[in-house]
Order: C-alpha cells, then structure tokens, then sequence
C-alpha cells in the first residue's frame, strides 16, 4: 500500500512540475512578463525546496514519515491552487485587435531615424512605452504558490525513500525504488500532454462565447487555458496524500536496525559530522557533481524549450508541449536502460557507476551547447528587419511620442 501510495504522488508531483514548465509561456503572455520575471517564478520552487529540505531530510526520521509526507502533499496542492485561482482575479483577457493603416509609416522604438523631412526634428530615443515592464503584479501570487509547492515536496522524497530502506527487505528495496522511478517518468509525459491540452483551450474558456474570439492558438497573442492544468494537478496532489494519514508510524513486523537506533538518540547533534563524512565519500560526491551538472542544463532547458520552439520554429504552443511529452519519455527510457546494461555488462562498482553518471552529465551538458547553432533567420518585417518598399530610409512619418505610438495602437 505505501508503494502504490508513494508511486502515485511521485507521479502526481513530476506531473505538476513539467506542466508548469509547460504553460511558463501562456503564463508570460498572459500577466505580460519579461523573462526576467519568468525565471524568477520557476526558481520560486527551488528556493522554497532548499530552506526546508535538508532539516526535514535529517529530523523527518524521527516524526511520523507517513504524514510528513501527506501533509507535504496537502501543502504542494495548496500551491497548485493559488497558482490556478490566480485567473480568476485577473478578469477577462483582452488582446490586442488590428488597426487599420492611416497611410502613416510607424518605425518601433526606432534609436535613430533618417528620412527625409524630418531635418530639425529631435528624436527621443528612450522613453516609457519601449521599457517592458509587468502588466500585473498577480504574478507573484505564482511566485508564491510555486514556492509553496516546493516547501510541500520536501518530504515525499527523502522520507518516502528512508520508510523503504528501514521496513523493506533488503533484497527487496532496489526493486521497490526501481518501480518508483519508472512510474515518475511518466509524470512528465503527462505533464506536457496535459500542457498542450490546456493550450488549445481559450484563457476565458466557459466565461465568454468562443465565437466572438477571432484569434487562434497560432497567433501570437493567444493565450491558453493555463489555470485548468494547475487546478487538475491540485486535485491529484489532494488525492495522493489521503493514503498517507492512514499508514503507521513503523510496520509492526518490522524493527529499525540498531544502527538507526543509535543514530536516533544523537540526531540533532550529529548533521554537521554526518554531512561532512557524506561529502568526503567519493561515490556520493561524484554523484553528487553529476546531479550539478545534469540539472543545471535541464532546468533552463526545460523552462525556456518550449518558448524557444516557438519563436524560432513558429510551432503552437500546444504542439510544442505536445513533442516535448511525446519526445522525452523514449529517450529518458533509452537512457536507463543503457546505464543498467552498462553496470551490469562490465560488473562497475559503487564509484565506477557514479563515474559513469559524471561522465555522461558533463557529456550530455557539452551537447546542449550545440543549440545555439540552433535557429532559423529572422522574418522579414518591413521597417524592423527590412526597409521599406526596397528604400533605406522611411518616408513621411506622422509622429507623436512615445515610439511614435501609443502601446495599444501597436498589433
């Protein structure tokens, strides 16, 4: 039971993870974002994660496992929540509609302008309307709902995993950690599946008539159902952790070691020593660096892939997320396979193994360096990446300040 249990918030938590990488773009678009602010968002869980997880990793042993990790989850669905519940305060999206040419030829936020009548003129190359700024500062009730949700996931892991290594079978908790993670790949799958759902889904989808909204998921301006996902993801977060106040403290047939015993009556006084030993090991180090290494690539990769294939490759947002979770999942399942058929053909011990997850990490984060080769040619845009019916200089200009402009004139 707490195998099943534990799998399913595993799931439920890689779930809701890559669905917010997924809709970090709708998110942008729709509380008119820089990416600045973006990242600062997707960081919020890792920030969150990082005050709380080493103390409940090293005290959690001692409380009731079960229910620090149900609470965990209450606290991640509590997170989702806020998140999605952000929509409803933000009233009615309103995109920019088309206007109409006046005859007028508009340059934006041009830093200097040669035309031919405008001998005398003073063009004010800074100004308000060219500095992007937040649309909304309901973007950090994100923040905060995201870093809720990393607070929550402190104790699924470390806690779930120390529960089956001390009641487990020794012979039989490889297997059981080995069932967990291939059940949280499919976590991310489901995640951008369900990310490229909620994208063809209008914002105010179920609040305003479908047939009056005259843009598609193609255009630039739309913006997806991004609230829906982290509603669904809150609700299975809520479900997982229901098994968890139901469970015991220990298995009854089942005892601690003396080893744990021991460790239990000097706990609190024994993190430093402890760590320190743990860093000098040289498998958990070289471990350890790989993770560095693997995550620090993955993160930004995973956060910013989709936007990149936007705007580079034109796709939709829904059809990004979808071969991302269609793309991902095979691969990551080659990968495993690959490394367990290495450790098992050539017999690697301990630190061989971490070795060879060093090796790979830091291959594997040479390789993404390759996308920077990566991206098509600009499109060519009269007056930003051409000229002008073949002119090198504009023709007469109808100016007003600005960028020549109001914000809301610009499609």
């Amino acid at each position: 039971l707490f195998i099943g249990a534990l799998s399913f918030a595993y799931f439920s938590k890689a779930l809701t993870g890559t669905y917010v990488k997924s809709s970090i773009t709708q998110i942008e678009r729709r509380f008119d974002l820089s990416s600045s602010h973006v990242g600062l968002i997707d960081g919020s869980f890792e920030m969150g994660n990082l005050l709380f997880l080493a103390l409940v990793s090293h005290f959690g042993a001692q409380l009731h496992r079960p229910k620090l990790i149900a609470a965990g989850c209450l606290l991640m669905a509590a997170g989702a929540l806020l998140t999605g519940s952000t929509h409803f305060f933000m009233g009615r999206y309103k995109f920019d509609t088309v206007v109409p040419s006046d005859g007028s030829n508009v340059s934006a936020c041009s830093d200097r302008l040669e035309t031919a009548d405008m001998s005398g003129v003073q063009v004010e190359t800074t100004s308000e309307a060219c500095v992007s700024e937040s649309g909304s500062n309901m973007w950090i009730y994100i923040f905060l709902g995201n870093a809720l949700r990393g607070i929550g996931e402190t104790p699924v892991t470390p806690l779930g995993v120390s529960y089956i290594d001390d009641f487990a079978k020794a012979e039989n908790s490889p297997f059981y950690i080995a069932c967990l993670q291939t059940i949280t790949l499919l976590g991310p799958t489901f995640g951008f599946l369900l990310g490229s759902y909620c994208a063809k889904l209008y914002v105010d989808v179920g609040q305003v008539d479908l047939d009056g909204v005259t843009i598609t998921p193609r255009d630039a301006r739309w913006v997806g159902a991004w609230w829906l996902g982290f509603l669904v993801s809150s609700g299975l977060l809520l479900v997982s952790s229901v098994p968890f106040w139901f469970l015991p403290r220990s298995l009854p047939d089942l005892k601690l070691t003396d080893i744990a015993k021991g460790a239990s009556e000097r706990f609190s006084s024994g993190f430093l020593p402890s760590l320190k030993r743990l860093l000098g090991t040289p498998a958990y180090f070289l471990l350890l660096c790989g993770s560095v290494l693997k995550f620090s690539s993955f993160i930004g990769l995973f956060t910013f892939k989709a936007k990149y294939m936007e705007q580079q490759f034109g796709q939709s947002a829904s059809r990004a997320n979808f071969l991302l979770g269609v793309l991902n999942l095979p691969a990551v399942a080659v990968g495993i396979f690959l490394g367990g058929l290495i450790m098992r053909r050539y017999k690697l011990s301990v630190v061989s193994g971490a070795q060879l997850s060093l090796a790979t990490s830091f291959m594997g984060y040479l390789l993404l360096l390759l996308l920077f080769g990566t991206k098509c040619e600009n499109l060519p845009v009269a007056g930003l990446t051409v000229s002008y019916n073949g002119s090198a200089t504009l023709g007469r200009l109808f100016l007003v300040r600005f960028c020549f402009s109001r914000a809301s004139k610009w499609d």
